[in-house]
């Protein structure tokens, strides 16, 4: 919501400027789209990483704590 008055502003303020950033807006997240797909896929290796290098403190300590 917050994105859409700032674009009616710019509207209001430069509309060449705001028509511009609405027909650049799709080209813009298409191409940062495989960067945040290899994000998500860094964010899940590094949880997976961190759970099994804990997993033998997790053992350890038992089923009571927790």
């Amino acid at each position: 919501m917050f994105t859409f008055l700032l674009w009616v502003i710019l509207l209001f303020l430069c509309w060449p400027l705001a028509m511009l950033a609405l027909v650049l807006y799709p080209i813009v997240w298409i191409l940062t789209l495989p960067f945040r797909i290899i994000g998500i896929t860094m964010t899940g290796l590094f949880a997976f990483l961190s759970a099994l290098i804990m997993l033998p403190s997790r053992v350890l300590r038992g089923p009571g704590a927790g």
